[in-house]
């Protein structure tokens, strides 16, 4: 069966400026053009419209959707399983935020008790299955399966006062971080401010703390992408510029 733009985003649930952004990138080619100018969309622009929308479902970029579908070694069918592995992790946060409200009402209504560490669960629990997901791989090659269990471990049992001031320390982080990079000096007095609140910042997690484990994972900030995308997202150069504040703070720069 063939479809036009407008027929193939009705049934798809996107919109016909979309498919046409798409044919310009090169992630979704129409299968030909009629003699009218109108864009064809075959069976298998159809497959991989699917494709796409199952991996911007799952937080995607376009530019790495348009590497994975057009890499000559795609496999349509390994990816199917791949989203629905995923899918199922996502599916299980959602049943465990459902859960939690659930008891939180329970609770209002008076028909239940609930402790205020329970209310934070879920969250405890997304925060950390969000990390596993991106990270995971590569922070249990760097300190074992041993030290991130234990961390994990300490997150989850965290209080609802333990949990604020996380939430706050981090977002100090960034703030204090933001100003001290436009002075440009990672030797400032804001820029080791930012790094001793880094420091308080990983406490919340980390079962132990030392110098090493903490310029390590600063260079980490800078080798890996995912790490440099969250911190240089709105300021490129502030991944690097923690990692010399912290190189610096740890005594690890020399």
């Amino acid at each position: 069966m063939e479809y036009t733009v407008q027929k193939l985003g009705k049934m798809a649930g996107v919109s016909t400026r979309t498919l046409r952004y798409y044919d310009e990138i090169g992630i979704l080619k129409p299968a030909r053009i009629n003699s009218s100018g109108y864009r064809i969309y075959g069976e298998k622009e159809v497959d991989r419209l699917q494709q796409i929308l199952f991996y911007r479902e799952l937080g995607v970029s376009l530019e790495s959707i348009k590497e994975i579908i057009t890499s000559p070694s795609f496999d349509g069918t390994a990816a199917l399983r791949e989203h629905r592995e995923k899918l199922l992790e996502k599916r299980e946060q959602l049943n465990m935020l459902i859960a939690n409200v659930d008891k939180t009402i329970a609770a209002t209504e008076g028909r239940i008790k609930m402790s205020n560490k329970e209310k934070f669960e879920g969250f405890k629990q997304k925060m950390i299955d969000e990390n596993e997901k991106k990270y995971g791989k590569e922070i249990r090659e760097k300190y074992g399966d041993e030290t991130i269990d234990k961390s994990n471990k300490k997150l989850k049992n965290m209080t609802e006062e333990q949990y604020a001031e996380l939430e706050k320390l981090g977002r100090d982080v960034i703030e204090t971080l933001s100003k001290a990079f436009e002075t440009g000096d990672p030797e400032g007095e804001l820029a080791q401010k930012a790094a001793d609140l880094h420091r308080q910042w990983l406490s919340y997690s980390w079962p132990s703390y030392s110098k090493e484990a903490h310029a390590g994972l600063a260079q980490m900030y800078v080798d890996d992408e995912r790490f440099t995308a969250y911190y240089d997202k709105n300021q490129p150069g502030l991944a690097a510029f923690l990692r010399d504040a912290i190189l610096i703070y740890t005594g690890m720069n020399k």
